[in-house]
C-alpha cells in the first residue's frame, strides 16, 4: 500500500459530561486533532463521522455527520456517516485510508463522537440490544449463554440490578475460557487491575482510580466471574484524527517526524465457525492479514491496545493477535506481560473499563494512545522504545463472534 500517515489526532476526556453537548465534545476533538496536525479544516477533503446512539438517544435518525459537522466547520465536502456497532471509529478510519488509497483526496477526517449519559439509563443500556439479529434476539442471546455451561456459579456472584444482557454473554465467553483453557477469575481481575493502575498515569481516562487484584475480586458482582471493576462504564466523548497521503503532509506543511504511518488497516466480518474452533476466530483472521500487509509479525509488536469492554475481553484478543498462544493470556496477564514494563504492554491508556467506551470514538480513542506511544510522549505511561503498535476493535455479535473487527498497525 502506498504510505498513509496520522498527521495529527486528539481525543476528550472521557466520562460522565452531563453539561456538554455532542457538538461541543466533537468540536473539542476537531480541534486538537486540525492543531496537532498543524492543517485547518479547508484543508481537509472527505470526512466520516462516526456513531452509534445519535438516534437512539438524541434522536437524529439520520445525516448525524452532516448535522455535527455543520456546527464545527466541516461542510462542502463528502461526508460519510459511519455506523459498525462498537468498532464505527476504527471504521471511519479505515473508510478513510481506502478514499486516501483511491486517490479520491489527499487529507481526510475520521471523527467519533458518542453522548451515552442521559437521565433515562433504561434507554442508554437498550443501546446494545441492536448489536445483535433482533429477530432473533431471545434464541441468539440461549445460544450465546450456554458458551458458559460446565463452570460452577458460587453463591452471591450474581447481581440483582438490571444490566444489558451483553454482560451474561461476556460472563458466558469468559466461562467457555475458563472451562477450555483453565483460565481462572484471579487471572481476569489481573488484568482490571493492570488496566486501572495505567489508567491512573492516563489524563484523559473516565476513571483514574487504582485496584488490586484482591479489591477486583471483592467488588460488587454483575456475573461470575465479572465484577464491577471489570466492565466497560457508560461514556461521553469524541476523538478525531486528521490522515494523509505522502502528498497531503507536504500540502499542509505537517512535521513528518510526528506522523504516525498506517502500516495495515484491515476490517473483517464473522463468520460461521463452530465454537470449539477458536483458532479460526475473526480476530485471529483480521491480524493474520494485517501481519501480512505490514510485512511485521505479532514479535515485532512493542505496545497494544484491545477492545476490553470486559476484561476478558483483553485475554482473548491478546491470543487472537498471537501476542501469546491459545490458553495462555490468562497466565501471562497473571505474570504481568501486558503491563507496562512487561513483556508486551496491553492497554496503557487503561483500557475501555478504565478510560471508557463512548462506542463511535473508541476505536479513535485507542488510536490515539497508539500515536501517543509511537511518537514517545505518553509520560509516565511511555513504552522505552516502542516502533510498532497494534489496535483491535471489535462491534456486535453475529453467530459466536463479533460481527464486526478492525485490526490497525501503526509504525514510527
Amino acid at each position: 500500500m502506498s504510505n498513509i500517515y496520522i498527521a495529527g489526532i486528539a481525543m476528550t476526556v472521557f466520562g460522565r459530561h452531563l453539561e456538554r453537548t455532542l457538538d461541543d465534545l466533537a468540536g473539542e476533538a476537531l480541534r486538537g486533532a486540525l492543531k496537532d496536525a498543524g492543517c485547518s479544516a479547508a484543508d481537509i477533503g472527505a470526512a466520516y463521522y462516526s456513531g452509534m446512539t445519535n438516534g437512539l438517544l438524541q434522536d437524529q435518525i439520520s445525516i448525524p455527520g452532516q448535522v455535527i459537522f455543520s456546527k464545527i466547520g466541516i461542510h462542502s465536502i463528502p461526508i460519510f456517516n459511519v455506523e459498525n456497532a462498537c468498532a464505527s471509529g476504527s471504521s471511519a478510519v479505515h473508510l478513510a485510508v481506502q478514499s486516501l488509497r483511491a486517490g479520491a483526496t489527499d487529507v481526510a477526517l475520521a471523527l467519533g463522537a458518542e453522548k451515552m449519559n442521559i437521565t433515562d439509563k433504561a434507554r442508554a443500556f437498550a443501546v446494545f440490544e441492536g448489536g445483535w439479529d433482533v429477530s432473533r434476539a431471545e434464541e441468539n442471546y440461549q445460544v450465546l449463554v450456554r458458551m458458559g455451561e460446565g463452570v460452577k456459579i458460587p453463591e452471591g456472584s450474581e447481581s440483582d440490578r438490571p444490566y444489558s444482557r451483553f454482560m451474561a454473554i461476556y460472563a458466558a465467553m469468559c466461562r467457555f475460557h475458563m472451562r477450555t483453557f483453565g483460565t481462572t477469575q484471579r487471572q481476569i481481575a489481573a488484568v482490571s487491575a493492570k488496566n486501572h493502575g495505567h489508567s491512573v498515569l492516563n489524563p484523559y481516562s473516565q476513571f483514574r482510580k487504582p485496584f488490586t487484584t484482591e479489591e477486583i475480586l471483592a467488588a460488587p458482582p454483575i456475573t461470575y466471574p465479572i465484577t464491577l471493576p471489570m466492565c466497560a462504564p457508560l461514556s461521553d466523548g469524541a476523538a478525531a484524527a486528521i490522515i494523509c497521503t505522502e502528498e497531503g503532509l507536504k500540502r499542509i506543511g505537517a512535521d513528518k517526524r510526528r506522523c504516525i504511518r498506517i502500516a495495515a488497516s484491515v476490517i473483517q466480518s464473522f463468520s460461521l465457525r463452530p465454537l470449539d474452533r477458536p483458532e479460526l476466530h475473526v480476530g485471529r483472521r483480521a491480524a493474520d492479514l494485517a501481519y501480512e500487509m505490514a510485512s511485521l509479525g505479532p514479535e515485532d509488536m512493542h505496545v497494544a491496545e484491545v477492545h476490553d469492554a470486559s476484561a476478558m475481553g483483553e485475554i482473548i484478543q491478546a491470543e487472537n493477535l498471537r501476542l501469546v498462544p491459545l490458553g495462555e493470556g490468562g497466565p501471562a496477564a497473571e505474570r504481568g506481560d501486558f503491563t507496562l514494563g512487561g513483556r508486551i504492554p496491553i492497554n496503557t491508556s487503561g483500557g475501555l473499563e478504565s478510560k471508557g467506551h463512548p462506542l463511535g470514538a473508541t476505536g479513535i480513542g485507542q488510536l490515539f494512545e497508539l500515536v501517543t506511544q509511537l511518537r514517545g510522549e505518553a509520560g509516565e505511561r511511555q513504552v522505552v522504545g516502542a516502533r510498532h503498535a497494534i489496535q483491535e476493535n471489535g462491534g456486535g455479535l453475529q453467530g459466536v463472534e463479533e460481527a464486526a473487527l478492525a485490526i490497525h498497525i501503526l509504525s514510527k
